[in-house]
């Protein structure tokens, strides 16, 4: 059976690559191994990775009661109400759209949500909810 020259350049790289490793083993072993002290990597209290031990005289103790994780606690704000006009009012159906002052968007309101005698061009103040289509006036209250 024929060898072939790819197949005969292949074994004498791998016969090459078994003695370097042979001679990168004996290498180790004649430079002696390293000490553990060597391999340990200490960190300093900036997270900073430093081959010497930190030093711990100049170290402060934290109190772990005082250490808060969470979202700070916010102060009771006055919230405004948005305020506007009732721009359209279907009185069959009991629906309409309030338009804010401010940035001219429409609301869609349930007769439920308002005072029964609501009527176009009524300015009035609300609370904006999240619904199925968009954003809902409820708790509509006439303005003075």
């Amino acid at each position: 059976m024929a060898i072939s020259n790819n197949k005969r350049e292949f074994e004498k790289k791998k016969v090459q690559k078994k003695k370097d490793k042979q001679r990168r083993k004996e290498e180790r072993k004649k430079n002696g191994t390293s000490s553990f002290e060597d391999m340990i990597a200490y960190v300093d209290e900036n997270g900073n990775l430093c081959d010497t031990p930190p030093e711990t005289d100049t170290r402060q103790e934290v109190d772990a009661d005082s250490i808060e994780v969470s979202v700070p606690k916010r102060e009771d704000e006055p919230i405004e109400r948005p305020e506007g006009r009732v721009d359209f009012y279907n009185d069959e159906k009991g629906f309409g759209f309030i338009r804010s002052d401010n940035a001219a968007e429409k609301y869609f309101f349930h007769i439920s949500n308002a005072p029964a005698d609501i009527k176009i061009g009524d300015r009035v103040s609300f609370d904006v909810e999240k619904g199925n289509k968009g954003l809902n006036a409820e708790n509509i209250a006439y303005i003075k």
